[in-house]
């Protein structure tokens, strides 16, 4: 495993951890209403997650996405670490939308108007399971 990201890599990363490490940031100042809008659309999609506090579900969510970002965008943190780390955060934004009605048209994967917005991410997903599958390759 190498220590530090190939070159080639490196586009990917930082298009992908600069989006990220921009909503967390962003989220780190969400007022009451946002943080009630944001828990009650991943509450539905993650039921286990309804007994959460919105307020600390968006502090919890601004953080990982934090970290996640600065994982991809530090060239020394490992691709495989980092492409994990995107992969399980674009899976769980993938599961939101295939969990949340009236995101995808009926019977379909297609996504409607209003689910466009998180389908677009199956792109994030794409680069971390690339990161992934070229690091475990090379071992």
């Amino acid at each position: 495993m190498r220590l530090l990201a190939r070159p080639h890599q490196l586009p990917a990363r930082l298009a992908a951890g600069a989006l990220i490490l921009n909503s967390g940031l962003t989220k780190s100042a969400a007022d009451k209403e946002t943080a009630a809008q944001l828990h009650g659309m991943a509450s539905g999609a993650y039921p286990f997650l309804k007994d959460m506090d919105p307020e600390d579900f968006v502090k919890l969510l601004s953080k990982a996405e934090i970290a996640v970002g600065a994982a991809l965008l530090i060239p020394a943190v490992p691709s495989v670490l980092a492409g994990a780390a995107l992969t399980a955060f674009a899976g769980g934004l993938l599961g939101l939308y295939l969990r949340t009605p009236g995101m995808r048209e009926e019977g379909s994967l297609r996504p409607t108007h209003q689910g466009m917005a998180i389908a677009k991410d199956v792109w994030l997903l794409g680069i971390g399971a690339g990161l992934v599958a070229e690091e475990l390759r090379r071992c």
